[in-house]
Order: C-alpha cells, then structure tokens, then sequence
C-alpha cells in the first residue's frame, strides 16, 4: 500500500495577490483609455470668457472648486476645474448662457480604483492579519490552527511500520496476549462462526520503557494492517470541544480504513477519573474528550476489526467507565524484564552492532537488575560509542560493563580534584560497605569497589550482584541490606573518629528500606501485618502515603530510628573484629582505585588464612 503523495496547497493570500495584480494590469493599461477623462486646470477669467461664449455644457459648483465640462466640434468631452471665488451674480450668468447644472463632473479616478481600495485591499489587509494570528496560534499550539477537528494521528502501513514479534524481547506474557488479536485480524471467520468477537481494546500497562509502544507497533506489523499512532495529549486543545471532534475524525479514519490498529500512548492524559471539580460546571475539556472516546468505543462494530490499543504507566488514575467490559476488556501487564527477558533484550539490540566473540550477556543481565528495556538499549549503545572513542572495530566486555556504570552511576569525572585525607576516608567508606557485606550471609556478592568520582555525585561505590535473580526478598534478606549500608558510616567511625556527608545516600535507602519494612511488608514485630503505608503509583515512583494516624506514624519513626541503630552496631562490631583486614583492602583501594569482586576475595580469603596459621606457626 503506497502513500500518494499530494502537492502542499496554496495559501489564501497567494490567490488574492494574483487577482490584485490583474486589476492592477487592467487598470493601468485598458480602463484608463476606457473610462477616465483628463482634467484641465484654468484660471477663474478664463471660465467667466468660457462662460460668455457660450461654450461650457455643464456645470458643478463643489464646496473648493467649480467644473465643468465642453464639447468640442467633433463631440468629444473635455473636463475643466478652476478655483471657487465670492462672485453672486456668477449663477445668473450660467442661466443666461444656457449651461446644466450638475452634481459632479466625472474625474479622472478609475472606479477600478475606487473598487480596490474599497473592498480589495481592506479584504486582503483582514486575510494578512488572520493568517500570521494563525500561524501564531498554530506555534504556539503545536498544530495548525485552522485545522482543530482533524485528529493527527500518524499512520503507518504494512511497508512502513517494520516490526514484529521478533523485535520485542523479554516481554513473552505481553506476546502472548496480544496474539489472538493478531489471529482475530488474520482470520476473523474463524471467529466469526463460533459468535465470538474480537475485544474492542487492549490496555498496555507497565513502566516507562518497557516497550509498549513497541508491542503495539509489532501487532500492527504481524497483522499486517494499518496502524493508527496518537499520544493522549493531542486530544487536549485550548479551546473547549476541540478535543472530541479530534476523537471523531480518528474513529472515522480507523472505520475507512478498517481492518485497523488504533494505538492511544500515554492515555491517562485524557481518560483521568471524572469529578465535579473540574471546571466549571464539572464539564470541561478533557472531560468533553473522554466522553466523546467513550462513545465511539461503545458505537463501532467490533466485528469490523477495529483494535484499540492503549498504553500507560498510571492505571490507578484512568476512569472506571473507560476499564468496564466492551471497552478495555483487557489489561496487559509490561513488566520490567527478568534475568532470561535481560539478556534476550541485550542480544536484541545487539543484533546490528559489532560485538567480540567472548561476550558474556548473562554478566550484564544480573549486572541490571530492574533495568527497563529502554535502558538496557541505552546500556549497548553506550558501549558501542566507548569502543569508538578507544579507536577499537567491535565492542568488548568491558566496554559493556563500563556501560553499565555509565547508565547507573554516570561517567567518570577524571579530572576532579580529591586531596588525599578526603580520597583515604572515601577508599574506608567503600571497603566498609563491602566487608560488611562479606561477613553476611544473606547479602549479595561484591561485584566491584571503586572510589573514582562519578559525574551522577557518587565520590565512590561498591557494586554488588546476586548470583541469581531474586523474586522475592526475606526479612533477613533486607536487614542485610541495611546493615550494608550502615557500613561505610561505620568504617569512618572507627577509622578517623568523625563522620562525613558521604554517607547521605547509604542513610536515605536503609531509612527506605526501614520504614517499608515496618509499613508495608509486615516484618515488626511491634506493628505485625498491618498495612500503614500505600504505594501511590508502583510504576513511576516508590511513593507513598500514610494510611495511619499521626500517633502510629511516630510509634513507626520509633521503631525505624530502632532498626537502622541495630543495623549500625552490628556493622561497627564486624569491623572492628576486621580492624586489621580493613587496613589491608583500603590500602589496597587506594593504590588500584577500582578492583574487582574477584580481586576483594582473594585478599579477604588470604587474609583470613593467614588468621587461621598464625596461631599454628606461635606454637612452633
């Protein structure tokens, strides 16, 4: 199906300017001959002689001015004007030399003339004006202003929308739901002859960069039908009732073009919950567009093969007459990916860039955990920019690791500058974060430990990757974490005798952990299984809202400041019981600046052994 291509039309304004300049040409060259006389400018004397000859034929006495015309021996009119002057006896001569009176003398002024400035240029003057207000509006609006009722829907057909099932990873679930609507879009008879019929739309839910939009072009492509495209946003206009006609004109198009996927992103911009406080009288524009949208899905045939998609990362907002069976009738989760989604999403959009033999995605894909598929993308395109800067032809291991920093904790910062004091507290920091975690059993494996700054703020970190993916965390599990972080504050304790800001970030994640711990998981003993706290929308934010009193809510600040105060005294005590080993690894740290997961335990083991012989060797 090919897309003809039409000619922009011509503005307004340009046919005027071609009208205009045909009078003009008319006027300069035809009417003048046609329909002007010439004026004759005489003295006053003159016209008394004129008149006492008998010669003037007519006569227009005007407030400034007298003219008047003559005719000549061949008939031909001649126009003559001379200046008014205090004469009461001038009437009665004109009487007396048989002259006619009128009310004025044809000039020589064109009426084409007149008829221009008249109504052409005021016209023209009018069309100028409204159309820069319109190019204004349409600026400003984003859209062409004198096109408000059309729906700007992007249209994409078989030959142009190039996806399929094969270039989404990592989201089978979604996949599978979505392909009896393919199926339906293939073969509709069979359905058809059972009585069954297609749902009218399907609601794609998930975070942002799971590969919604992506799902539903893939459905498209393998249905091969023309895919409709709009963002939620394009339906708010400035002007009431715009909105709705938008919503009209896309059903109309989508009905022409039946079979048809119609795709709506983000539509929790127009299909938030109707109250009465929005607007006045409770009706305004969005909620003028919802309605209209409510009453198209109601009114198309589903048979036809008309498929609604729709996708948002903010369902708790939609309202519940756009979720009721016969509109929504289903909700496809699109959840970030899992270990086996990562790594199939990785060699996906790795697919067209050059890549070592010796890659290890499976590395990579623990290395992201809750990584969305945009960022996994972003993750090897990074990659493919650092072996560019390196001068290499093809991406290596490193490179996708160094990438993974990259998109967690932001480029280095090589030139800052760290004195030595603030570079050995930061190097005890991370080494107490990590030692910490090595002395628990529950706590993931250390990864990495680098104290070279970080464009995202970070002076430093310490990387830790589970050696398999997690599904659900233990009340031990997260304690762990806590008493993790609680790490680094205490190394500085011990080590310096003072405290820096470094440890902001640690305090603000374990007080995170704490209080869901407490609110949300039921892991107090205190409170029990008691839901104190509600998340307020799990897929763009952890945030969340007291659903407690403001007595309870200091009871669980209690048991919080508790919590994290254990957590801290059990991470002094194992340092301090590796008082010596601390000394070791952060001397360590500071000579390499990064070292490896593999490199920490080496010298933990060795260390350890060492512990082991020395009382062996004294008895000797």
């Amino acid at each position: 199906m090919k897309v003809e291509k039409k000619s922009p039309k011509k503005p307004l304004v340009f046919y005027y300017l071609i009208a205009m300049a045909v009078l003009m040409l008319l006027n300069a060259l035809v009417f003048p001959a046609l329909l002007s006389t010439p004026i004759t400018d005489v003295s006053y004397d003159e016209f008394l002689t004129m008149v006492g000859n008998q010669q003037i034929n007519e006569v227009a006495i005007e407030t400034d001015q007298i003219a008047f015309t003559t005719i000549d021996l061949e008939g031909n009119t001649q126009v003559y004007r001379t200046g008014k002057m205090d004469d009461d006896g001038l009437v009665d001569r004109l009487y007396a030399s048989g002259v006619k009176f009128a009310s004025a003398i044809p000039t020589q002024e064109s009426p084409i003339i007149t008829f221009l400035m008249s109504w052409v240029f005021p016209i023209l003057f009018f069309v100028v004006i409204g159309q820069l207000m319109g190019k204004m509006m349409s600026k400003r609006m984003g859209g062409n202003a004198m096109q408000f009722g059309k729906s700007n829907a992007k249209v994409y057909i078989e030959s142009t929308t190039g996806k399929t099932f094969a270039d989404v990873a990592g989201q089978d679930e979604a996949k599978e739901a979505l392909t009896e609507i393919v199926d339906f879009l293939h073969n509709p008879k069979k359905y058809a002859s059972i009585g069954a019929t297609l749902p009218k739309g399907a609601l794609l839910v998930g975070p942002p960069g799971t590969g919604k939009t992506l799902l539903a072009k893939a459905v498209a492509g393998e249905a091969k039908v023309p895919f409709f495209s709009i963002s939620g946003s394009e339906f708010v206009e400035m002007f009431v009732g715009m909105g709705a006609a938008k919503v009209r004109d896309l059903f109309k198009q989508a009905a022409e073009k039946a079979p048809c996927i119609v795709f709506i992103d983000e539509i929790d911009t127009i299909g938030k919950k109707r109250d009465n406080g929005s607007g006045i009288g409770g009706n305004d524009e969005r909620e003028q567009t919802l309605n209209q949208l409510l009453s198209e899905m109601d009114g198309f045939d589903g048979t036809k093969g008309v498929v609604i998609l729709a996708a948002t990362n903010r369902p708790e907002s939609l309202d519940k007459a756009l979720l009721r069976p016969g509109r929504f009738d289903r909700r496809i989760p699109v959840e970030l990916p899992d270990l086996a989604g990562r790594i199939a999403v990785l060699k996906v959009h790795s697919v067209d860039v050059k890549m070592d033999s010796d890659i290890d995605f499976d590395t990579i894909g623990r290395a992201t955990s809750g990584a969305s598929g945009a960022e996994l993308a972003n993750i090897i395109n990074e990659a493919a920019l650092r072996a560019v800067r390196l001068g290499r032809q093809s991406v290596s291991q490193m490179d996708l690791e160094e990438s993974v920093e990259v998109v967690i904790a932001g480029y280095q910062r090589k030139g800052a500058m760290i004195n030595e004091r603030e570079k050995r507290i930061i190097a005890y920091h991370e080494i107490g974060h990590a030692l910490v975690s090595a002395r628990l059993k529950d706590a993931s494996p250390v990864h990495k430990i680098t104290i070279i700054p970080r464009t995202s703020g970070a002076l430093g970190y310490t990387m830790q990757i589970d050696e398999e993916e997690r599904v659900l965390m233990s009340k031990d599990d997260m304690l762990s974490q806590i008493i993790t972080l609680t790490g680094g504050r205490a190394a500085e304790e011990i080590v310096f005798n003072s405290i820096t800001t470094g440890a902001s970030n640690d305090i603000e994640k374990a007080t995170k952990t704490a209080r869901a711990m407490i609110t949300r998981y039921g892991m107090s003993e205190q409170f029990g299984m008691i839901a104190l706290e509600t998340v307020t929308n799990p897929y763009l934010s952890a945030d969340s809202s007291l659903m407690c009193s403001a007595e309870m809510a200091a009871k669980v600040d209690a048991e919080v400041q508790s919590m994290i105060h254990g957590a801290h005294d059990k991470a002094r005590e194992s340092l301090l019981e590796d008082r010596a080993l601390m000394d070791v690894l952060a001397e360590y740290l500071l000579d390499k600046e990064t070292i490896t997961g593999v490199e920490f335990m080496e010298i933990l083991n060795r260390e350890d052994a060492k512990k082991l012989l020395a009382p062996q060797e004294t008895l000797v």
